[in-house]
């Protein structure tokens, strides 16, 4: 009998959605249940030699980020589950030349910003999708699963401790980078899901990054270089998808530019600026109405910005009527010509980083596309919009449930 020429169905889905269910499915070892991470078990060790606190631009101008006093470090076993979380002082970590992470790119983390408010408070922006994306990103790559409430509660309880004396009440407008890891730390060869792992929080100084002397200006990826593909992990924060980008990046600003705007496929899709998400205000072809497009999400292809979500958010609450928000596929080839029509009205990159920041040119294959900046060189009035809200709720001066207090201890 002839071989049928019906495709068969793969006999075992290995989606990362399927990886997610079956990690978090995990049965009984050994009869008991692994411990699950519980932040209500913090233990506390302070330190006894809390570190000057420096000014933010000197923080900034060395070759070392600047991290507090403390962090907050959690092991995880494949058979006994997560131990109890410990805020202990900052200090090196102890692995093995052999640990996962070190081999196999078993290693995500997450970025957010603590900010001290001009109303005294201290705010931390949205750390509950920060929280649900890294725990995505973990069952991405094999490491071990955990309640998103349970890490954002952690994040807090460094912050409550260390916060006070390093954004201290008299700087408001200030922020510092909060760090959560996650590596397999499993001392043993072999591509496999590791066994151990071990979770850590750090908050450091960040260098302000939104406001470039004229506008970022963008250099479109080389053709033989990708940063992202379907089907990859581009959607998860994983540190395998940083270092490969370094090359290209380093190049562009070699030529003068401050990041990649990388193209994806045969059509040369906008994606991402650099590690940020990259939106385009223009005007419509055929009706000419105002438009604030940005890449989907459907296809997995980039990261779930948390800055990016928040901009499409207010942008649809805020500034209806005015300009309409599309989430689509578009090409470098629709900004070429809508650049020679005259359509273009604003650029920008959105992230934790660079938080909202106008773009001023992108250079594509011997072609510059020069967009529009607002007065002065600044941003365009729906980038300021936009960057006006989200910033006002950061810093306190709208209070909004995306500004998560921190209770401080004094």
């Amino acid at each position: 009998m002839a071989p049928s020429a019906v495709p068969q169905q793969q006999d075992v889905d290995l989606t990362a959605a399927a990886v997610q269910r079956k990690e978090a499915q995990s049965h009984a070892t050994n009869g008991t249940t692994p411990q699950e991470l519980d932040a209500s078990r913090l233990t506390y060790t302070l330190t006894s030699k809390p570190r000057p606190v420096p000014d933010e631009a000197v923080a900034n101008a060395g070759d070392e980020t600047v991290a507090t006093d403390h962090m907050v470090t959690a092991v995880w076993r494949a058979a006994s589950g997560w131990a109890a979380p410990e805020l202990k002082p900052y200090g090196p970590l102890s692995l093995m030349p052999t640990a996962s992470c070190l081999h196999y790119a078993t290693e995500c983390f997450e970025g957010l910003k603590v900010f001290r408010g001009h109303d005294g408070r201290l705010r931390v922006f949205r750390p509950d999708r920060n929280a649900a994306r890294m725990r995505m990103s973990a069952g991405r790559i094999s490491l071990p699963l955990f309640e998103p409430a349970e890490l954002e509660k952690l994040m807090v309880a460094l912050l409550t401790v260390d916060g006070p004396r390093w954004l201290p009440k008299e700087r408001p407008g200030n922020f510092l980078y909060l760090r959560p890891t996650l590596i397999g730390t499993q001392s043993q060869l072999g591509v496999q899901a590791p066994k151990e792992a071990m979770l850590y929080i750090i908050v450091t100084f960040m260098p302000r990054m939104d406001s470039p002397p004229g506008g970022m200006r963008l250099h479109t990826s080389p053709e033989d270089m990708v940063r992202a593909w379907v089907g990859g992990f581009g959607y998860a924060k994983v540190g395998a998808n940083y270092g490969p980008s370094l090359m290209a990046t380093q190049d562009a600003r070699r030529r003068g530019f401050h990041q990649i705007l990388w193209l994806y496929g045969e059509q040369g899709e906008c994606t991402e600026a650099g590690a940020s998400n990259f939106f385009v205000v223009w005007r419509r072809k055929g009706d000419g109405k105002r438009e604030l497009i940005t890449a989907p999400l459907d296809d997995k292809l980039i990261l779930d910005g948390v800055t990016r979500r928040s901009c499409i958010d207010v942008a649809r609450e805020r500034l209806a009527g005015e300009v309409e928000v599309t989430e689509r596929k578009y090409t470098i080839a629709e900004l070429v010509e809508a650049d020679a029509e005259g359509r273009i009205l604003e650029a920008f990159a959105a992230g934790t980083a660079y938080f909202i920041c106008p773009v001023s040119q992108i250079h594509h294959r011997g072609q510059d596309i020069n967009i529009p900046m607002g007065p002065e060189g600044k941003a365009g009035e729906v980038t300021s919009k936009i960057k006006g809200v989200v910033g006002d709720i950061m810093y306190g001066r709208e209070q909004h449930p995306w500004g998560v207090v921190i209770p401080e201890k004094e």
